[in-house]
C-alpha cells in the first residue's frame, strides 16, 4: 500500500496514518467520471471498491425492480400473495410474527402498515428472544389465534 499515492495529496492524517487510494486504474477512473458524470475523486473511490464503468450508473442510482430477485422465483409466492388479497378482501386478522432485530422490527411496522392501508385487519407479534427463542412457537401462534388472526 506504501506505492500508492496519497488521497488528495495528504501524506499524513492528524493521528499519524497515511490515506491512500485504493485504486491507481487511471483509465477506470475516468471512464467512470465520464460515464457517471462525477467528479474525478468520487469516481476514484467508486474503482477502489471495486465498481467497473458499466456499474457506475447502476451503483450511484439503484432501483429495487433492478436490484431485487424477481418475487415470483419463491415457491408458491403466486398463491400466497392470492391468499393475502382474499384475507384483505374478507376482512381477515392478519398476523405478522416479527423479529426482535432492527431490520425485524422495521419489516413487521412496513409491512403492517401496509396492509393497514390496503384495508386490512394487522397484528405484529414479536417474541421475547429471551424467553420464546427465535422463530414461531406454539404458544405464540396459539395468543395470535386467540387474539383473531387467521393468517
Amino acid at each position: 500500500m506504501d506505492g500508492l499515492p496519497a488521497i488528495l495529496g495528504v501524506t499524513q492524517s492528524v493521528s499519524g496514518k497515511r490515506w491512500v487510494q485504493r485504486c491507481d486504474d487511471g483509465r477506470a477512473v475516468s471512464e467512470i467520471a465520464r460515464v457517471a458524470q462525477v467528479p474525478d475523486i468520487l469516481a476514484r473511490v467508486l474503482a477502489g471498491r471495486g465498481v467497473r464503468p458499466d456499474q457506475a450508473l447502476a451503483f450511484l442510482r439503484p432501483s429495487l425492480r433492478q436490484d431485487l430477485p424477481d418475487p415470483d422465483c419463491l415457491t408458491d409466492m403466486a398463491r400466497a400473495a392470492a391468499r393475502i388479497a382474499r384475507a384483505v378482501e374478507g376482512g381477515e386478522t392478519i398476523a405478522i410474527f416479527g423479529d426482535y432485530d432492527v431490520d425485524g422490527a422495521t419489516s413487521s411496522a412496513l409491512l403492517a402498515r401496509f396492509l393497514k392501508t390496503a384495508g386490512a385487519k394487522a397484528l405484529i407479534y414479536i417474541p421475547d428472544r429471551m424467553k420464546e427463542g427465535y422463530g414461531p412457537n406454539a404458544a405464540a401462534l396459539t395468543k395470535l389465534a386467540n387474539d383473531g388472526a387467521r393468517l
